[in-house]
């Protein structure tokens, strides 16, 4: 029993993918905001869509794995599996996000964005100083500004705010 099921191992993956879409199936079954005139579907349309896809490529992968199919295992084309992993670059970047969390509500976005970006090329390995801070200002600059303008999406600005805001 081990062995067919240690050879079947994607029937794990086919469980799990069907307990999340029988739970989203459900829950847009039993939530509580009904259609309005102006939206017949209501909310719940697309979220009962997804739910009964997953259930659908859960049962077909399920049908293929008892039929003989299975995945194969990563090559990993171009890279070597037997290299540890980096862990200093893995920190650094780690590093990067937890700082760029805690600096957004006090420098804003545009400030914020600069470091994660200029720390992110840092650690994975730029050393150039005057074009890495320059190109991260400027993708941290334009996304903050095409989500406020286009999106709506309100990141803080920070000190910025009054100069571009």
């Amino acid at each position: 029993m081990t062995v067919w099921l240690r050879e079947r191992s994607e029937l794990g993956v086919s469980a799990l993918l069907l307990l999340v879409g029988l739970v989203v199936v459900v829950d847009s079954l039993l939530g509580s905001v009904a259609a309005t005139s102006s939206d017949p579907l209501g909310p719940h349309a697309v979220p009962l869509l997804v739910g009964a896809l997953l259930v659908l490529l859960a049962v077909l992968l399920a049908r293929d794995v008892l039929s003989g199919g299975h995945g194969e295992a990563e090559g990993g084309e171009d890279v070597d599996l037997t290299v540890p992993a980096d862990k200093r670059t893995v920190l650094l970047l780690a590093g990067v996000l937890v700082a760029t969390a805690a600096a957004i509500p006090v420098l804003g976005w545009p400030l914020a964005g600069t470091g994660l970006f200029w720390g992110a090329t840092y650690a994975l390995g730029s050393r150039s100083v005057p074009r890495d801070p320059l190109i991260a200002a400027g993708v941290s600059l334009t996304t903050w500004i095409l989500f406020d303008t286009l999106l709506g999406v309100d990141l803080p600005g920070g000190p910025l705010m009054g100069v571009f805001g």
